[in-house]
């Protein structure tokens, strides 16, 4: 058996770790001034951020084309992979991977699994990675999948934005109506919802240092609820320097945790909008 990984450009891994594992990423287009970027490919993540400081309309993005993918599939298939995993961004913020579920079938000299993370960004990433290795060592994709729904229930996120205006443009919140009136100086806290997996607003929060505050004390009582090892990434929307000093005073919180560094793309910064930033967490994939 030769399984072969594929997902979307959402999963913003480092180039190296691609290259490393042999993973397929295909680029989610974004829609810009009405011109079209496949992202990671025609734009980079500094392009596209200031592109949008002076953008006439509001950025928009769409699902890669069913034929493309298709031909990507039949492709891996004539290169010898007769298993393919196809992990992608959360069903319930595009409609991507159930576009593919009703597709696959035409799929010819490959079975494919196609899965929802039910998550993006880096969180997205690290499934991946999972998965990847385990495909390296030999497992079969029942056993891989069954990895990724266990990893799947231990992640936990919270992201401090600026406004909800984008989110609320594109649709992508679900209780917006209760957040949008008095947001001057507010922090909104969001996160993905447990049981619907939709992007929902928590909490509003007077200043940054408070929103940090409080999203430190969440994952305070998520370690200490848990029983195993958690691997912990902070992700920001064009602003590594607030990134960056933000994960230096968690590492010095929280010692025994490791953590990263990663970033909001063009596909999720046209929803969460600039300087968004965020707290990221799994179980640590890189341990048994």
């Amino acid at each position: 058996m030769k399984i072969a990984i594929v997902t979307d450009s959402t999963c913003y891994l480092p180039q190296a770790e691609i290259d490393k594992h042999h993973i397929t990423v295909v680029p989610i287009p974004v829609i810009l001034d009405g011109a079209v970027y496949d992202e990671g490919k025609d734009i980079t993540t500094e392009e596209f951020y200031a592109k949008l400081k002076t953008a006439k309309t509001f950025p928009s993005t769409t699902q890669p084309p069913l034929g493309e993918m298709l031909k990507l599939y039949e492709n891996l298939a004539n290169e010898g992979y007769d298993t393919i995993i196809s992990i992608h961004l959360a069903s319930t913020i595009s409609g991507f991977v159930n576009t593919l579920k009703g597709a696959v079938d035409e799929v010819q000299g490959a079975k494919v699994y196609v899965y929802d993370s039910q998550i993006t960004v880096i969180l997205m990433g690290w499934l991946v990675l999972a998965a990847a290795q385990m495909a390296e060592a030999g497992d079969d994709p029942e056993a891989i999948l069954a990895r990724l729904d266990n990893l799947r229930t231990t992640m936990g996120e919270y992201f401090i934005v600026n406004d909800l205006q984008n989110l609320v443009r594109g649709g992508r919140l679900s209780n917006a109506s209760a957040f949008i009136g008095g947001m001057l100086k507010i922090k909104p806290l969001l996160t993905f919802d447990d049981q619907s997996h939709k992007i929902v607003a928590i909490e509003k929060i007077r200043s940054i240092k408070k929103a940090y505050s409080r999203v430190e004390t969440l994952f305070q009582e998520e370690l200490d609820r848990v029983d195993y090892p958690v691997r912990a990434v902070v992700i920001h929307a064009n602003d590594p320097d607030e990134a960056n000093r933000w994960l230096a005073d968690l590492q010095q919180k929280f010692p025994t945790v490791p953590f990263e560094l990663s970033y909001f793309g063009p596909v999720v910064g046209t929803h969460l909008g600039e300087k968004a930033i965020a707290l990221a967490w799994m179980k640590d994939f890189t341990k048994a």
